[in-house]
């Protein structure tokens, strides 16, 4: 949080504060998070995030309310929210996502649903296998540098219908196109046993390989991304979403 400094105040002030805010976090848009000590608050939020909530949050406070946020989707206790009234907020007083993904466009992995978000929390760039271009770096640089949002996450997922293609090499249309991304992720994937798209472990295996390199190539290639996260402002990370259990994992 921002302001002048105060003598009087005690040196856990700030500190203090960020709990509160991580705490108050269970009525707007990011749902129950831990709390100062680990505590689940559960509540109704009826509000979107706020420019002051997510200004006062940190890159890892973002992600560990983000990873928060899936556990309860994956263990069924998703906090039940009041969708409209979020979207007459945020359409009122503009919109502060904390977050921006890149994600795949299968049906089966909405970011929003399974990391348990609301309406406002965060920016979404779907494309099959969640490959990178410069339009989704420059869609990147907009909700980081210029809206303000502290967590770049790339999304793969287990049992990806893009990735298995490409390692057919399947030819269809504009689609020959985006497959052609997943080569240099096959070449670089050490695998002792059959590599076909019949093989779902294979498959998995190439899919985390693309995101590890998808996440090289954001820093690669941007130069505004690469020199936020150097100066912390924003944090960079890949994760897979595991289609039969619901779970994130951070790569």
């Amino acid at each position: 949080m921002t302001g002048s400094n105060d003598g009087n105040l005690p040196r856990n002030c700030c500190a203090t504060n960020r709990r509160g805010m991580l705490a108050g976090l269970a009525a707007v848009g990011f749902g129950a998070v831990a709390g100062a000590h680990g505590e689940a608050a559960a509540q109704s939020p009826g509000g979107a995030l706020t420019a002051a909530q997510r200004n006062a949050l940190s890159p890892d406070d973002v992600l560990k309310l983000v990873m928060e946020g899936n556990e309860r989707f994956a263990s069924g206790r998703r906090v039940p929210r009041d969708f409209l009234a979020q979207q007459k907020q945020s359409a009122a007083e503009g919109q502060h996502p904390a977050a921006v993904f890149l994600t795949c466009v299968d049906s089966r992995a909405p970011v929003e649903v399974l990391c348990d978000l609301g309406i406002g929390d965060a920016f979404n760039a779907r494309v099959a296998g969640n490959v990178i271009n410069d339009d989704i770096l420059g869609s990147m640089e907009f909700a980081t540098a210029a809206a303000g949002a502290k967590l770049v996450m790339v999304m793969g997922h287990t049992a990806c219908g893009a990735v298995a293609g490409a390692i057919d090499n399947v030819r269809l249309g504009n689609l020959t196109l985006l497959l052609s991304r997943f080569g240099n992720a096959i070449a670089a994937t050490d695998y002792d046993g059959e590599k076909s798209g019949k093989n779902h472990d294979y498959v998995d295996r190439v899919a985390a390989t693309q995101v590890r390199q998808t996440l090289t190539l954001i820093r690669d290639r941007s130069p505004t991304l690469r020199e936020l996260e150097r100066e912390g402002k924003i944090k960079i990370v890949g994760s897979m979403y595991d289609l039969k259990t619901g779970r994130v994992t951070l790569l």
